[in-house]
């Protein structure tokens, strides 16, 4: 039987390219309809899309083969945003105000809009998260109703790589599939694996993929930094290919021996690991190559992390990500960091109701695209598909002609987390541009009006004009006596 209401949620990764359906219930657990899962190895890289073709071509697979299992045409689908160029930047926007004024919302709006409308070269804004207002001297999450003299919004921006940004939005435009809402990755992962305790407490957030390894850091339930390292399990894996094998051994080994810690007397140096049925390598250069790898990944997730909550991470660390699967992950980072609470988030803390076993194995690698299937709220399901009809070519249905396309939001407007997508955007500077040569139309009116009007005042104050109506008067008196 086809489904008639579900949505739809594409993660885009360095490895494998995951679409899922799901379908939320009124008790907020969600079942899985369908997943597929495609390599995506050859085309993205370090989360990064390098082929438009070949990735557009992958997500019309997914798509389709979506539409198959759920006998339902798919209008649209949720997308997450990650990748290697993603980094967060600080920044400040100050307004001096007449002493003893009293914040409004629209002073608020101003300064997030004052925000979201900065320019950096290169780069593209994806999410501006509110730190904190300072209000004179004080701090204050919502300033408004507060008297002051000088209110500042502090804010941390999500940046990445403008030909990047547009690439993933080309692929998405090229495969014709329509994008119900972007969201940042890595918040759609945080939203579904932390505690409210563990962001509002303090605590990091290590996501370990293939290519890629994201940190971000909370902070009194506030996103504090955010920041993507290019190295991930796969370089491990490369390593160990090092010792003269093919990538699949080195992976098929580093699954089965792989340890992120191994004491030192525990290791049998006459021990040898075999490759295949005639090779096989020595115990310890295996265990110095791995770790060696990890340490690296590891000090370079903890230089991520300002130095001024080093001591406030009371929520300490949560690992996920297929990396996170290693034997001994806690003690390894825990050796390192030295952060006594260490957890790993092997699956979301929605209910998922799944038979899938890509789902069921609970081993982290699904918990971003489950994230992003939870933030969906708009049903992705179209018309039903007719037996024996060609999936690959369903028609999508028409839309009705009185149906206007949806108003562009200003930047107050957007959520975080949520990704403007480039025809929202375009869309968005086409507005304010209309809207900004309204109001030059407007002033240079005002302004044609006041010159007129200074013109003519200019006219009736001359000598000659006061003159004439003096003469105009003395003849109105000499007709009226007559």
């Amino acid at each position: 039987m086809a489904a008639k209401d579900f949505i739809v949620a594409i993660e885009l990764g360095s490895s494998k390219m995951t679409g899922i359906a799901g379908k939320k219930n009124l008790d907020g657990s969600i079942n899985v309809l369908a997943v597929v899962r495609e390599d995506s190895s050859s085309f993205i890289r370090k989360g990064v899309v390098y082929n438009i073709d070949k990735t557009a071509l992958c997500l019309t697979n997914i798509v389709s083969k979506l539409t198959a299992q759920l006998k339902t045409e798919i209008t649209q689908v949720y997308v997450g945003v990650g990748g290697q160029s993603i980094r967060s930047v600080r920044n400040v926007i100050a307004r001096d105000l007449p002493a003893g004024t009293k914040v409004t919302q629209d002073m608020v709006i101003e300064l997030m809009d004052a925000n979201r409308n900065m320019k950096y070269p290169d780069q593209e804004i994806l999410d501006a998260a509110v730190q904190e207002y300072r209000v004179d001297t004080q701090l204050q999450l919502d300033p408004v109703g507060i008297q002051c003299s000088r209110l500042e919004g502090n804010f941390l921006n999500i940046l990445e790589r403008k030909a990047f940004y547009k690439n993933l939005n080309k692929c998405f435009e090229t495969a014709g599939i329509n994008v119900a809402e972007m969201y940042l990755a890595p918040l759609a992962l945080a939203d579904s694996v932390l505690t409210e305790a563990e962001r509002r407490s303090g605590c990091v957030l290590v996501d370990m993929g293939a290519d890629t390894t994201t940190v971000a850091v909370f902070s009194k339930n506030i996103l504090r930094h955010l920041a993507v390292i290019p190295l991930g399990s796969a370089n491990i894996t490369k390593d160990i290919a090092s010792l003269q094998m093919e990538e699949a051994d080195a992976e098929k080994m580093k699954l089965k021996y792989g340890s992120a810690y191994t004491d030192n007397t525990d290791i049998d140096n006459s021990l040898k690991l075999p490759i295949d049925a005639d090779r096989s390598v020595e115990s310890r250069k295996f265990v110095e190559i791995v770790e060696g790898r990890l340490e690296e990944i590891i000090e370079n997730v903890w230089y991520q992390i300002p130095s001024e909550y080093y001591d406030k991470l009371l929520g300490g660390i949560i690992l996920t990500g297929g990396g996170s699967n290693m034997k001994n992950i806690e003690r390894a980072f825990m050796n390192h960091t030295h952060v006594e609470k260490i957890r790993v988030a092997k699956f979301v803390t929605h209910t998922i109701h799944s038979t899938n076993p890509d789902i069921t194995v609970k081993n982290g690698t699904m918990n971003t695209v489950l994230g992003l299937l939870a933030k969906g709220d708009i049903n992705c399901a179209g018309g039903e598909v007719v037996p024996g009809g060609d999936i690959f070519t369903s028609a999508k249905p028409a839309q009705s002609a009185s149906e206007q396309p949806p108003k562009a939001r200003q930047p107050h407007e957007i959520q975080p987390g949520v990704v403007q997508t480039e025809a929202e955007k375009r869309q968005a500077e086409e507005e304010a541009r209309l809207k900004r040569e309204e109001e030059e139309r407007l002033a240079q009116e005002r302004e044609q009006e006041e010159k007129r009007r200074l013109e003519e005042e200019k006219k009736q104050n001359s000598p000659l004009h006061k003159f004439i109506k003096r003469i105009k008067d003395i003849g109105r008196v000499i007709i009226s006596e007559e």
